[in-house]
């Protein structure tokens, strides 16, 4: 009897103390051991695209500065400079703020439904995903990045690049509306750091390459501030997305109307 008394004892002293013990922050460290302590049945291909869209991009609302810059052989570069607001998954606002002669004109995505809006213009303009932006970018590159959300994921086969093992998937569209029919996506064992993808029409045409590059920390955590889109057919034809200044914080739900949208253009 008194051996169960002091086990109770004991036991209500170790729940104490973890009671009384501050709370920490997870960082980003910490935060990519939890991942790593996943179980082999947690990783699932659904799971593992989820992990790589938070480390693709911060979670939650978030504003944040985009560049593009498109190479054409001996041609001139063409940039191009974004402002875009992010809300959840479903919702974003790119706003161009350059070139100058573009200046004002935006985009407002809401779930799979995407306008243009120009200050020369009364009415929006109706686009789709898959319609080009600049370069080798597609309108849903920036406007809608969601593969968890956008894509059934299957677990193809796992590769060893570098010293490091990644796992190759294949993403299939779950609706025609979203940017491409299938994406086949390299991500590190672990971490979930995505390292390249190959983006494919419905049709099963190769439409670009991308290689995820420059991993700095962006929104409390480590991930890729350049993605390198190419041509798969046309050599040195190729955009470089850089991203760079995100801002955290709530963005009201008002902003991602049609009826805001004169105020953002002026």
């Amino acid at each position: 009897m008194k051996r169960k008394t002091h086990i109770l004892v004991l036991v209500g002293l170790v729940l104490s103390a973890s009671s009384c013990a501050p709370a920490t922050r997870m960082t980003a460290s910490s935060q990519n051991e939890a991942w790593e302590a996943l179980s082999p049945i947690d990783l699932t291909p659904a799971n593992i695209i989820k992990r790589v869209d938070e480390v693709k991009s911060p979670q939650g609302d978030y504003t944040i500065v985009v560049d593009v810059t498109s190479y054409a052989g001996n041609r001139q570069p063409k940039s191009a400079t974004y402002e875009v607001m992010i809300k959840g998954g479903d919702n974003t606002i790119i706003k161009t703020i350059k070139p100058q002669n573009e200046r004002g004109r935006i985009l407002l995505m809401k779930e799979h439904n995407l306008w243009a809006f120009f200050p020369e213009v009364t009415k929006p303009l109706r686009l789709s995903m898959q319609e080009r932006l600049i370069g080798e970018v597609s309108n849903g590159d920036i406007a809608r990045a969601n593969f968890s959300g956008d894509y059934d994921a299957r677990l193809l086969r796992s590769e060893k690049i570098g010293g490091k093992q990644y796992d190759v998937l294949e993403l299939k569209a779950k609706t025609p509306e979203v940017t491409y029919g299938t994406v086949i996506l390299w991500a590190e064992q672990g971490t979930f750091s995505p390292l390249k993808a190959a983006f494919y029409a419905i049709s099963g045409k190769l439409l670009k390459t991308c290689s995820y590059e420059r991993y700095q920390t962006l929104g409390e955590r480590s991930r890729p501030t350049e993605l390198v889109m190419e041509d798969p057919l046309v050599k040195g034809k190729k955009s470089v997305i850089t991203y760079s200044s995100v801002k955290m914080g709530e963005i009201p739900e008002k902003y991602f109307t049609k009826d805001y949208m004169k105020k953002l253009m002026q």
